[in-house]
């Protein structure tokens, strides 16, 4: 689980943010808060984040994502780590950028940070959070890994920082390297947080077609009750020479897909999306996701998948992420930013809803989102340490702010109401209508 993340120099984000997963005294909705037992906390299953349009939430998930890229892929060798410092201050090009995140994986509580230029590594440092004290696992600082006591004399550690380039962080090289030390705190970045971007298509769709995944049943029953106007989805098999791909391509198609295992493809020629897996007989399958669309009398008729609607399109990429999130013993962070993107508004918050109410004090699945639906501003939905808004101040620099931040703002007032009148922030500063007024008397009108 996520429990803090902070940010500073990034994007629109100069000065240092901290955004908070860690329940404050509030009772509402209680019930479904995580118990992190040990620690005697209990964290937030779901976070909104709203605000005006610039105001810094799509660099928010930005910057989640510029972190896990770095940190599960890395970096090459002689080339630029591709932060992005805030521009609007002479002063911030030079400095680092800073990233910091805490966060729940295998009953302890990491502290992983790290500051980054574009050319460099300038610090990173892990920390083991126990219930009375913090412990440094190491602290790189100009070059050197400030290991613990009880890891400066672990060979492969040694090895593996020195051979961890100033480009690089020493976290993703060590586990290269075999390291398991640090493997939880990686695997967590790599495995467990996952982000969908607004122009995310089918992350996960094969579930829609792979009968015998957990979740399969469950997403065909749901999918008509959504009112997309769609009956069922279905793979389409299709001969695997006739989908156009390259020899190059071909060939490692053959060499990578083992039995029982599946790989997803796009088409060049028009955008299609193909899993292609293992026949019986050896031979490589391929199935594309089709939908089928009841008719008054006689069969389903079948639709590819770009004939669907935007919103019916946005339905199946969230879907498999919010029933995988509601599922027992689910243990995945989602973000996803424009939520609402193409969605009517209460479809958006049955979907939550349907993630909502599978949450209890064992869970530890995760929803974060960004969205302009103030519909969703509700606390028969969420809590107020649920809801955050972003807002850009007079030098252009976004901040984070929690609505349990604010003292009048009580458990049965009308928070959508008081933020669309701009008491609480986070909304455009048009200045529309007196423009047009002035352009009116300039022109004798």
């Amino acid at each position: 689980m996520l429990v803090k993340l902070s940010l500073e120099n990034w994007m629109s984000f100069k000065e240092r943010t901290t955004f908070l997963m860690v329940a404050c005294q509030e009772k509402q909705h209680s019930k479904r808060l995580a118990h992190l037992q040990k620690y005697k906390t209990k964290i937030l299953p779901i976070a909104a984040i709203y605000g005006g349009n610039a105001s810094g939430k799509t660099n928010f998930f930005q910057a989640i994502s510029f972190a896990k890229q770095l940190i599960v892929s890395g970096t090459r060798p002689d080339t630029l780590i591709p932060v992005e410092p805030f521009r609007l201050d002479e002063d911030s090009l030079h400095l680092p950028s800073r990233f910091s995140f805490e966060i729940f994986v295998d009953d302890n509580i990491y502290e992983f940070s790290f500051a980054v230029t574009r050319k460099v590594v300038v610090e990173e440092k892990l920390v083991l959070i126990t219930k009375t004290s913090e412990k440094i696992l190491y602290d790189r600082k100009d070059d050197y890994p400030n290991f613990d006591s009880s890891l400066k004399k672990d060979e492969l550690l040694n090895f593996a920082f020195k051979g961890t380039r100033e480009n690089q962080l020493f976290l993703t090289n060590s586990v290269s390297q075999k390291v398991e030390k640090f493997a939880p705190v990686y695997n967590w970045f790599k495995n467990t947080l996952e982000l969908i971007a607004p122009d995310s298509r089918f992350g996960s769709w094969e579930h829609f077609i792979d009968e015998n995944h957990p979740l399969y049943s469950t997403m065909s029953e749901l999918l008509p009750q959504l009112d997309t106007g769609i009956a069922r989805l279905s793979g389409d098999e299709t001969p695997f020479d006739n989908l156009g791909l390259s020899s190059s391509i071909k060939s490692e198609l053959q060499e990578n897909v083992k039995e029982g295992k599946s790989v997803k493809i796009t088409s060049d020629a028009n955008g299609e999306r193909f899993i292609i897996t293992r026949g019986g007989s050896g031979e490589l399958v391929a199935k594309k996701l089709v939908t089928y669309h009841s008719q008054k009398n006689g069969p389903d008729i079948k639709f590819e998948l770009r004939q669907e609607s935007d919103g019916s399109q946005r339905v199946i990429d969230l879907l498999p992420a919010l029933l995988e999130l509601a599922s027992p013993q689910n243990k995945k962070v989602y973000v996803i930013d424009e939520i609402d993107r193409s969605l009517h508004t209460l479809l958006t918050r049955k979907l939550l809803e349907l993630f909502l109410d599978s949450c209890g004090n064992d869970g530890r699945s995760q929803l974060l989102l960004t969205t302009h639906d103030v519909l969703l501003m509700d606390q028969d939905l969420l809590r107020r340490d649920e809801m955050w808004i972003t807002e850009r101040d007079i030098h252009g620099g976004s901040h984070l702010l929690s609505f349990s931040e604010y003292k009048d703002v009580r458990s049965d007032k009308n928070i959508r109401k008081s933020y669309l009148q701009g008491r609480l922030g986070g909304i455009p500063k048009i200045l529309f209508n007196s423009a047009l007024k002035m352009e009116g008397k300039s022109s004798g009108k």
